[in-house]
């Protein structure tokens, strides 16, 4: 079918559109930059998971990472390639798979590695074991995104290191960016580089983690590759990975959603939609954030009674599955579609059947204009995982 991509009309239900031109836009600059730089970039399953597209994904990159036995498994059998995994801990029913599914797998801390460092590698010969490190410095402002915060449960902090490090550790994997730009990427590295540079002659790769949103609107490219091919300079013999995940989805995409209901208390007027922000946005609530929606203009709480301005609620019974408010171009009325922009990435990964609410639909708008149909969800998607 095709449909108005401003619009979405004809388009009834809850439905993510995923713009394959969009996404080929972010995945063609991902590629310059990883060229440019020489270095690795692979995509993150925790923010973006849609396996029926891991075709156009491998016209432009070579592989994944997973934090999960189910994301190796994905990224092993869909997209065809073995996983760069880490998981905070891993268990010893699980651990012979993942390192079947995996090229590269970190540990968390040096207990794990020394756990299971060699059953990986009995599993899997060729698979490359590194260690997460904590350089004790993030500039992530919100705590519940900051992997670096004091008492952190991740990685392993430069004094915790013995000067030579246990044998088969390849590599160094440090996350510590959320959504971040260049600029900080540099700061953050000089911290890395002075706490943890005097073990990367016993490394073969260094995995600056996820966070880096190359493909925002504003972000210095250049200044990403000049900082990378001056690491590359210092540390020759290191191969640099990094592994964002919003990156690749940002601004891919937007979630449809429909007015059911408007309800109004002490003069707030709330259109009730046919989604939820904590089924299907969890972010929204849990960073949180106001997400952009198509034509209308976010405004103070206190503009709540003001004409056309509406909070928008979900249709989950949480009390707080509500955000706002926005102003529109005209009254609200039922059966208008609202459309919230960016909602390809921490979503579909994300969802949850609260309240036996189904999952939206998930589209993908091709580059001819048809909109295909990937995935949709019914009762027994529900009933099922109660078995």
């Amino acid at each position: 079918m095709t449909t108005d991509a401003k619009t979405f009309a004809g388009i009834d239900v809850p439905a993510y559109i995923l713009e394959e031109e969009a996404l080929r836009r972010n995945l063609a600059l991902i590629a310059d930059v990883a060229r440019r730089a020489d270095v690795e970039i692979i995509l993150a399953f925790k923010a973006y998971a849609l396996w029926k597209t891991f075709p156009i994904f491998k016209e432009y990159i070579r592989a994944t990472t997973a934090s999960s036995l189910s994301e190796a498994r994905l990224a092993y059998e869909e997209f065809g390639e073995p996983a760069h995994t880490f998981s905070p801990a891993y268990t010893g029913r699980e651990i012979d798979e993942i390192a079947r599914c995996s090229s590269h797998i970190t540990f968390n801390s040096l207990s794990q590695f020394a756990n299971y460092a060699e059953r990986a590698r009995k599993a899997n010969a060729g698979v490359s074991c590194g260690l997460r490190i904590n350089p004790e410095y993030s500039e992530v402002g919100t705590l519940l995104y900051n992997p670096c915060a004091p008492g952190t449960r991740f990685g392993v902090t430069a004094d915790k290191l013995p000067a030579c490090l246990p044998a088969g550790i390849d590599g160094f994997h440090c996350h510590c960016h959320c959504e971040s730009g260049a600029d900080v990427f540099q700061r953050t590295l000089e911290h890395i580089e002075r706490k943890f540079s005097q073990w990367f002659g016993q490394l073969k790769w260094i995995n600056f983690g996820g966070g880096h949103l190359m493909t925002r609107s504003g972000y210095d490219i250049d200044l990403l590759v000049g900082i990378l091919e001056g690491f590359h300079v210092r540390y020759p013999h290191l191969k640099v990975i990094l592994e964002p995940g919003s990156a690749f989805a940002w601004r891919t995409g937007c979630l449809v959603a429909h007015v059911v209901d408007i309800v109004e208390d002490h003069g707030i007027k709330t259109a009730i939609l046919d989604v939820s922000f904590t089924c299907h946005m969890p972010d929204c609530l849990e960073m949180p954030y106001h997400p952009e929606v198509r034509g209308a203009q976010l405004c103070p709480l206190e503009a709540a009674s003001e004409p056309c301005t509406y909070r928008l609620g979900g249709n989950s019974c949480l009390a707080g599955d509500f955000m706002g408010s926005w102003r529109f171009g005209s009254e609200l009325s039922l059966g208008d579609t609202v459309v919230f922009e960016d909602m390809l990435h921490y979503t579909t990964v994300k969802t949850t059947m609260f309240n036996g609410i189904s999952h939206p639909a998930i589209y993908m708008l091709r580059s001819d204009g048809n909109l295909e149909i990937l995935r949709s969800y019914s009762y027994d998607d529900y009933k099922n995982r109660m078995d």
